[in-house]
């Protein structure tokens, strides 16, 4: 397994992307509720280890979709037999979560064309 190295500039770009990657996760959130340790793994699997999402940035920010209204959260007994809270995507959050991808699809074209035009 190959370890990237992230300039300073990459670093804050990445941090402040955390709760659009975590609404990323909303696909997988919207196939199936899930709780915020599954969501954490999926996140991490699906970039392939490049975005380890803490809980000191998941529960927050699952918290702040909470209270928009994005995803509604329902304790639930988990594989291992303990209680979990679940999230699952709500109508308003699907809405929200193609708005996010647009203006991420944007963000990230716009960053290709500088990055190629030099």
């Amino acid at each position: 397994m190959q370890f990237v190295q992230f300039s300073h500039q990459q670093k804050v770009f990445v941090r402040h992307r955390t709760r659009l990657v975590i609404g990323r996760a909303a696909p997988i959130i919207a196939l199936e509720p899930m709780h915020g340790w599954g969501i954490a793994q999926r996140i991490q699997l699906s970039s392939q280890n490049v975005f380890q999402i803490g809980q000191g940035s998941l529960y927050p920010a699952l918290h702040r979709l909470e209270y928009k209204g994005w995803v509604q959260a329902d304790w639930k007994q988990s594989d291992n037999n303990r209680k979990a809270k679940y999230y699952a995507l709500t109508r308003t959050g699907k809405k929200q979560l193609e708005a996010e991808i647009g203006s991420w699809d944007r963000l990230a074209g716009a960053v290709t064309l500088v990055l190629e035009q030099g």
